[in-house]
């Protein structure tokens, strides 16, 4: 039972990282300053960032000791999420390019100062 519960971790971690690999090139494509890096071959970690505006940075990372969802302004940090729910952030994220968005009429980039 745990050996396949390992398998399918790691092609969760892989599924995710290929989808956060194509939401990059999307957003990119769309006028948003993204990235996504991975280490190795082996698809199973990641570090997804995005610039909704200006000193507005997302920061997600998947790897097998977890998954995060940072977002900052101006270098302060104002939200961090682990597991489902920074998962069901990154979808919000995904919205965007899914309605064609542009960066400045995106309801995160309107997010108030703290």
């Amino acid at each position: 039972m745990f050996l396949r519960l390992a398998e399918q971790h790691r092609q969760f971690v892989q599924d995710l990282v290929m989808n956060l690999q194509a939401l990059a090139i999307v957003l990119e494509r769309r006028g948003y300053p993204a990235s996504c890096y991975t280490c190795g071959g082996q698809m199973n970690s990641a570090s997804f960032m995005v610039s909704l505006a200006d000193n507005h940075l997302i920061r997600f990372l998947v790897s097998d000791y977890g998954i995060t969802w940072t977002e900052m302004r101006d270098d302060r940090e104002l939200m961090k999420l682990e597991g489902a729910e920074a998962i069901s952030q990154l979808q919000d994220l995904a919205n965007l390019v899914k309605y064609s968005i542009p960066p400045c009429e995106s309801p995160m980039a309107v997010v108030k100062r703290v």
